[in-house]
């Protein structure tokens, strides 16, 4: 028996322990928590992909070859 074979019964069960354990306030206030933790994450994953476009549309401006750019260096 592994995890795949819980079914809906079982998902329902674990919620109400989980319920009776915790209460109702401690389960919104985590679920409060781990909602912030989740809109964080996804705003650090949208600044690193404008980052990451910025980077390429810079790099992109510069097209001079780069047999010219070691000539320049000289």
């Amino acid at each position: 028996m592994g995890i795949g074979n819980i079914g809906l019964p079982g998902l329902l069960l674990i919620a109400v322990v989980v319920l009776v354990l915790f209460g109702r306030g401690k389960i919104s206030a985590l679920m409060g928590e781990v909602g912030k933790g989740i809109t964080a994450f996804k705003k650090g994953v949208d600044e690193g992909k404008s980052e990451l476009e910025e980077q390429k549309a810079e790099s992109a401006k510069d097209v001079t070859p780069a047999d010219q750019k070691d000539k320049d260096k000289v």
